[in-house]
């Protein structure tokens, strides 16, 4: 018996690993994030499967409903929203698992900044422009920040930023990062990032608030950088005619000679 902790991706059903999906096939028990996790996923568990939606489940009761599929040696598909890297809450429910000896594996998935990116078609990353995305997110009532992992900090290395769960509070969003980026950096708010009814604004940090208006719902990635739409930006060396590399020796002295 195993606990399959599974990637769910976005929001898109089609945005979940081979492998993933394959999982929920196999399990007759599927947890599910019901808040995020879209319905559609749900038609790849077998025949007779026992559904339960957490959503409204404390941890003891995710527990105890793995316990029991455990007892009864039924592996079970764990489904979250996104990757489970980030803000899954998988790190508490593996804790209690390792507690009471019962195993589990994995599986990643597609993360909603990725998703947010992809509608937006940019690289976060460009020559010259940006090296590093930022994965963060304002405290909550959940989950405080730690002292020293602030916005301003972050926005203070002039890395692309992926800000989460965080649109609710725009104006204290906007006021610590224009100091850092300027009022004319570039931002995309995408909202329920692959759905069916996500939306994208572009915007800057000065015209940002009033081109949401009151659009403020939780469901929101903010993404803010000058990598954001940039168009003037140096090429990179690792497809240049001259550089020399492994696959592609070039010159009379390559460094890598006998490569195939």
């Amino acid at each position: 018996m195993t606990v399959h902790f599974i990637g769910a991706g976005p929001g898109a059903p089609d945005l979940i690993t081979l492998r993933g999906r394959d999982l929920i096939a196999a399990s007759p028990v599927c947890l599910y994030a019901g808040s995020l996790v879209p319905q559609a996923l749900l038609s790849h568990c077998p025949p007779g499967a026992r559904i339960v939606n957490t959503a409204s489940l404390s941890l003891d009761e995710i527990i105890a409903e793995i316990a029991a599929a455990h007892a009864e040696g039924q592996d079970v598909a764990r489904l979250h929203s996104g990757d489970l890297s980030v803000w899954s809450a998988m790190g508490e429910q593996l804790r209690r698992l390792r507690a009471l000896n019962i195993p589990y594996d994995v599986t990643p998935g597609v993360p909603a900044f990725a998703a947010a990116a992809a509608a937006l078609g940019a690289e976060l990353t460009l020559p010259g422009v940006a090296q590093s995305v930022i994965l963060t997110r304002t405290s909550g009532r959940a989950s405080a920040m730690p002292e020293g992992e602030t916005l301003s900090a972050f926005a203070a290395t002039g890395a692309t930023l992926a800000i989460h769960l965080s649109v609710h509070v725009l104006e204290r969003v906007v006021a610590e990062l224009t100091p850092h980026y300027g009022a004319d950096c570039p931002v995309a708010v995408v909202w329920r990032a692959s759905w069916p009814d996500q939306r994208v604004v572009k915007a800057t940090l000065e015209t940002l608030e009033t081109a949401i208006g009151a659009e403020m719902e939780r469901t929101a990635l903010i993404l803010v950088g000058h990598a954001i739409g940039a168009e003037d930006f140096d090429e990179s060396r690792l497809y240049a005619g001259d550089y020399d590399r492994r696959y592609r020796p070039v010159g009379t002295d390559p460094r890598f000679p006998d490569a195939p």
